[in-house]
């Protein structure tokens, strides 16, 4: 099975192939740290803001789990792919950077893995 890592913003609303939706608001916002706000979830100082904290590391970690439990059961029931969406508000920090280190997870578990940032333009 192939699973999607989408990164989106709430704000621009929920994508409707979103298999599974995980909101990711629960991080600190680097929106409001100056030096930040200007750059996005794949730059370095964005993406150790965010993920080089406990939280983040146990939903990576906690969401890792989920799907090794989720994925063989859809599989069984014939489908090809599953949709992962991650949200935060505005769709170009935190949810970035979560998808961002999801999709290199799965990928270093050889999970069959595709990444895509809807609202970064």
């Amino acid at each position: 099975m192939n699973v999607k890592i989408l990164s989106f913003g709430f704000k621009n609303g929920i994508p409707p192939e979103a298999d599974l939706v995980l909101d990711v608001r629960f991080m600190p916002n680097p929106y409001y740290e100056p030096q930040l706000r200007p750059l996005d979830g794949r730059d370095p100082a964005v993406s150790a803001f965010v993920l080089d904290r406990p939280e983040a590391r146990a939903f990576l970690d906690q969401t890792l789990g989920y799907l090794g439990f989720l994925v063989p059961w859809h599989e069984s029931g014939g489908r090809l792919q599953l949709t992962v969406a991650l949200g935060c508000t505005g769709g170009r920090h935190r949810s970035v950077a979560v998808a961002e280190a999801l999709h290199r997870r799965l990928l270093g578990e050889g999970w069959k893995a595709h990444l895509s940032h809807r609202d970064l333009s």
